[in-house]
């Protein structure tokens, strides 16, 4: 099987997730996906106290080589075993996924486009450019619905590591995209044209 990988990248919230959630409702089978956010490291020595505290945002805080592995697998047309991490206790879980290949893998998060030999996988890399109030908004939307999160430690979060991080490491990678997409699938026209060439990749395999 030929593998087409794209990388997705853009900040918090920026709507890397839903761009992702319309090409998997469009291609269904045809697409397989890995997700930066699965590959936090553990961090099962540390205290929950002091886990809640860390530097999510830096690139420390992931195990970049190991989502090199499962990229790198699916693009050689093998299954991929990727780590389950819980955003609740801010520690991975003892279960993995099998995430079988497909005709188009997407890997997406914060700094899929800063990590060169993740970079290197990828045959068309894009980035989504949000506004950052809107990005604020959602990041506070969901980390209060989905990730029970105070108000609080969300903007404390935000001001401590997210915004800096996304300074120094996520908005400078924007330079490697083949395509920056302004306000992500708001963008219809982008976003058809996105459809449209992943269409013809699907239909010439």
């Amino acid at each position: 099987m030929k593998v087409t990988v794209i990388g997705i990248a853009g900040g918090t919230s920026s709507g890397k997730s839903t761009l992702v959630d319309l090409f998997k409702q469009k291609f269904g089978d045809g697409v397989a996906i890995i997700s930066q956010d699965a590959y936090y490291r553990g961090f099962h020595d540390i205290p929950f106290e002091k886990r809640i505290h860390l530097n999510y945002d830096h690139p420390d805080a992931f195990d970049l080589e190991l989502m090199v592995e499962a990229v790198a697998s699916l693009k050689a047309g093998k299954a991929a075993s990727v780590p389950v991490y819980n955003f609740v206790d801010f520690c991975r879980e003892e279960e993995t996924l099998i995430v079988p290949p497909r005709p188009i893998v997407l890997c997406e998060g914060l700094l899929v486009l800063w990590f060169k030999p993740l970079r290197e996988l990828f045959d068309l890399k894009l980035f989504v450019d949000e506004d950052s109030d809107l990005r604020l908004i959602r990041r506070i939307r969901r980390d209060l619905k989905e990730r029970g999160r105070s108000l609080d430690s969300v903007l404390s979060q935000y001001e401590a590591t997210v915004k800096p991080m996304h300074e120094q490491f996520i908005l400078p990678s924007k330079r490697y995209a083949d395509i920056i997409l302004p306000e992500g699938v708001s963008n219809e026209a982008g976003t058809s044209i996105l459809l449209n060439h992943l269409h013809r990749l699907i239909d010439a395999k």
